[in-house]
């Protein structure tokens, strides 16, 4: 059995206790009877600070991120315009200073 991912950061790395989860990222815990059950159960992505985001948020970055492959770097407070959710590992695709790019969840907020 893999283990799952983190319900609130969505993170992968989990330490696996005798009766629950718990994320090493963020610090999260749950039962281990709370597991949905395979693809079927519903995917729900939320900010850093646990807030359920969907298609057409406004996010706001909650760190500076450096871009892969380039030395720009998008400065904490940068808007979003409209997000689209989207699966993978960067589940948010948006525009942000004119440059379309994918974020991970746990590095912003809902604006």
């Amino acid at each position: 059995m893999t283990k799952p991912a983190c319900p609130m950061c969505e993170m992968t790395e989990i330490l696996d206790h005798v009766d629950r989860f718990e994320c090493v990222t963020c610090g999260h815990e749950w039962p281990k009877e709370a597991q949905p059950d395979g693809p079927e159960a519903a995917r729900v992505v939320k900010d850093a600070h646990g807030n359920v985001l969907v298609d057409g948020d406004v996010v706001a970055l909650i760190k500076d991120l450096k871009l892969g492959g380039s030395s720009t770097v998008l400065k904490v407070g940068t808007r979003s315009k409209p997000i689209k959710l989207v699966d993978g590992d960067h589940e948010i695709s948006c525009k942000m200073d004119g440059m379309a790019i994918g974020l991970k969840a746990c590095f912003v907020k809902k604006a």
